[in-house]
């Protein structure tokens, strides 16, 4: 009897796959035809990809249940994406798995104002949850700089923050409860409406986990009445050296901006000819952003103001009304696109003790000419989240080797100087190879026994986080994919 051919097996698998998948998920909502998969072949991190086996798009925590049921007796890997803005591959796909995206689940479930509480579906995007909730003078804290695109599943399983995190923290801090679903189709329900659930710390372990554990389907989150006012002001310095040394006095005096952002001179001079926020021309700018009473902004930004001052700032400009505010602003929220028009880049994201930062700036600097290629530094600088974008050539054989290898010099810095591999961006792919730099082999080992209790087959999100030399005893079926 003659075998079928690799191709015709897995043609197979996949039209039995897709007739099961049929009598629990309309049609429409399966994406099995090769073009249209192209669609998922990758996230923002561009730079790898991948077309998966297929696609598909529930609506509700039932459906992702019945599809996670039926890929687990299959053996099939799942890869979760949320809208895709992940800039460490953490939705990338493997040629034999099906992704499965939350972006038609967007409802809100429940507002509760009294409690400041809100559940929504994950598939809605970061910033209209705070669309939901302003008309009552609410608002939603975590602000990535993909707020206007991400969703809240990837800011969960990322732990995304934004530039308010240094007041307000990141999701983590506000994040409630999450109704999600295991590699099984079990559906399971941690904290809730309160400030915090018994027992061990599961939501802890859940937020940042990458698509590790679950799929989180639906996400109780903490609302925040709207301050007073907000201010920010723009303080220019002559090296990046001098602006980390302000960043850092200002934190060690106590002093508690809602926001300290960075930009050095080649992010400052792409977004001022992208948004035409009226930014000086130096080589290091810092926006710093208070907010309460008009008296309180006023102390805070005296208090400011005079320890940049003693750090012969060659601009010191305070906004003068709400539009010149949100002028600032978008100048710093268009960094990432405005560095894209004139460049290939890869935007990194470590985190360092803020006390580091002009040491880290310095060899940075130094590294740029050690690898020939260019750096523009724009990151949260008053919980020392950098984001260093190190522009290349994507159509120069060799540059995106270069890049990488210039990109984990930077990471290994920030673990060495005290810091860890990622902020908010996650490890996805990315870094995955960099953990045992920042982890000793009995710390990965803990974690890969955490995976192995949620998802004991190793289904879910495969080839992601753990080095691979790690994992290779755990992924079974998965591992001939890679």
């Amino acid at each position: 009897m003659e075998m079928p051919s690799p191709n015709a097996a897995i043609l197979a698998r996949k039209a039995e796959l897709i007739a099961q998948l049929q009598r629990v998920l309309p049609d429409d909502a399966i994406i099995s035809d090769e073009v249209e998969t192209r669609a998922y072949e990758c996230d923002a991190l561009t730079a790898y990809k991948c077309p998966p086996m297929l696609a598909v798009l529930p609506r509700s925590t039932q459906e992702v249940a019945a599809v996670l049921r039926i890929c687990h007796q299959a053996g099939v890997p799942v890869v979760p994406r949320g809208a895709g803005t992940s800039l460490a591959g953490g939705a990338l796909p493997t040629a034999d798995c099906v992704i499965l995206g939350v972006a038609r689940m967007t409802e809100v479930l429940e507002t509760d104002y009294e409690n400041r509480i809100i559940r929504v579906q994950t598939g809605r995007t970061n910033l209209s949850v705070s669309g939901a909730v302003e008309e009552e003078d609410f608002f939603y804290a975590p602000d990535p700089s993909s707020q206007l695109a991400c969703a809240i599943a990837g800011n969960i399983a990322m732990n995304s923050g934004g530039a308010h995190c240094l007041k307000y923290g990141v999701t983590t801090n506000n994040l409630l409860g999450v109704t999600m679903v295991l590699m099984d189709g079990t559906v399971i329900e941690v904290g809730g409406a309160h400030l915090d659930a018994g027992g061990l710390d599961l939501l802890g372990v859940i937020c940042g986990s990458e698509g590790q554990l679950g799929v989180v389907t639906e996400a109780t989150l903490r609302i925040l009445r709207k301050p007073e006012g907000a201010r920010p002001v723009l303080i220019g310095f002559d090296s990046n050296e001098v602006a980390g040394a302000c960043v850092s006095d200002i934190i060690k005096a106590g002093i508690l901006p809602v926001a300290i952002e960075f930009m050095d001179r080649p992010c400052i001079e792409a977004c001022e000819a992208f948004a035409r926020a009226g930014y000086p021309m130096c080589e290091a700018l810092l926006i710093v952003e208070v907010e309460g009473s008009q008296e309180e902004i006023a102390y805070q930004l005296g208090l400011i103001t005079a320890i940049a001052r003693r750090h012969n700032p060659v601009e010191l400009r305070e906004a003068g009304d709400a539009e010149e505010a949100a002028r600032i602003w978008l100048g710093r929220k268009s960094a990432f696109g405005a560095m894209g028009q004139i460049n290939d880049y890869m935007c990194l994201d470590g985190t360092i003790p803020v006390s580091a930062l002009p040491q880290v700036l310095r060899r940075i600097e130094a590294l740029s000419g050690e690898f020939g290629l260019k750096v523009a530094n724009v990151f949260h600088a008053g919980d020392g989240n950098m984001h260093p974008l190190i522009l290349f050539d994507a159509n120069k054989e060799g540059d995106l080797e270069t890049c990488e290898a210039f990109g984990a010099e930077i990471l290994k810095l920030c673990v060495e100087v005290g810091g860890c591999l990622t902020g908010e961006h996650g490890v996805g792919i990315e870094k995955r190879d960099l953990m045992l730099h920042q982890y000793a082999a009995d710390d990965i080992e803990a974690q890969l026994r955490v995976k192995d209790v949620f998802d004991p087959k190793w289904l879910l999100n495969p080839a992601k986080v753990f080095p691979l030399s790690t994992t290779d005893t755990r992924r079974g079926p998965s591992l001939a994919a890679q």
